[in-house]
């Protein structure tokens, strides 16, 4: 699905069913040089038991067109803008790693408009070491090696998603090549990791959020420790479910991801339209 966002074509995958505003919606938001394809799993299973799902893609990434947003604010109340362009007046935001804060700062800003917060793989503030930060304006490629090292705890998938014989590191360092190479923006992942580095707004934000809010984290997650969110989970009166999983729980955990946010975000009020056979 395509929309007008801020004068730029935005992508959103809609998880195999066509998009309607009238239903609950849930927008799944994706971390640093990553796209809407970590959200396979989760986008397809909400959007088939009665929930309108938008994965997006951020500017700048993948299918979204326009530069590269300049900071998690900006993202934010892009975000936002994504809602209007829609016609949704309200949903849950759920992001994973960078996009957790850009759920996290959305609803801040809009709280009557966000229903749940879910951030996956988060930690807050969420600061990237100096090293890494450097290699990826220098180095991209040895960048993306060094995360692929520390983002898995296994070697394998699980079975259930995204299957036997799908290799984890592989895939993930093949979306992250794609999304870097897509726009011709060589500065893309490091100015992604500033986004997340600068961003120290982060508990100040959880202090205004006024809905429900769920934690997936890790027990190996390298990225993001799962200690330091803490603060933002007590900040939040958050429920917080820790999974066998590095920084991917979706992808590592996806059984015990699912069943986190299926739990917590609830059924559908609104019963997805029937059509009557012709």
């Amino acid at each position: 699905m395509k929309l007008m966002v801020q004068g730029h074509e935005a992508y959103a995958y809609t998880g195999g069913k066509p998009f309607d505003a009238r239903l609950p919606c849930i927008v799944f938001i994706h971390g640093a040089l990553n796209d809407h394809s970590l959200w396979t799993l989760l986008a397809r299973w909400f959007a088939h038991h009665g929930h309108a799902v938008l994965a997006v893609d951020l500017p700048g990434h993948m299918r979204s067109d326009g530069p590269a947003l300049p900071g998690i604010e900006a993202m934010a109340d892009w975000t936002l803008a994504l809602l209007d362009a829609a016609g949704v007046q309200r949903a849950v935001l759920a992001g994973h790693s960078m996009g957790s804060l850009v759920a996290l700062e959305a609803a801040a800003r809009a709280p009557g408009r966000v229903s749940h917060l879910a951030m996956i793989g988060t930690c807050v503030p969420m600061p990237v070491p100096k090293l890494l930060l450097d290699l990826s304006l220098s180095d991209p490629i040895a960048a993306i090696e060094r995360v692929i090292s520390y983002s898995f705890s296994t070697l394998a998938a699980k079975p259930s998603y995204p299957g036997p014989g799908s290799w984890l590191r592989g895939s993930t360092r093949g979306m992250m090549h794609q999304v870097l190479a897509h726009h011709g923006n060589a500065r893309l992942f490091h100015d992604d990791f500033a986004a997340c580095n600068q961003y120290s707004g982060g508990l100040a934000a959880a202090a205004r959020v006024a809905c429900p809010a769920t934690l997936v984290l890790g027990r190996a997650d390298q990225m993001t420790l799962p200690r330091g969110a803490a603060e933002v989970a007590a900040a939040l009166k958050a429920e917080v479910f820790t999974v066998n999983a590095g920084h991917y729980p979706m992808q590592e955990a996806p059984d015990a991801t699912l069943a986190a946010l299926r739990g917590r975000i609830g059924q559908p009020a609104l019963t997805p339209p029937t059509h009557a056979a012709a």
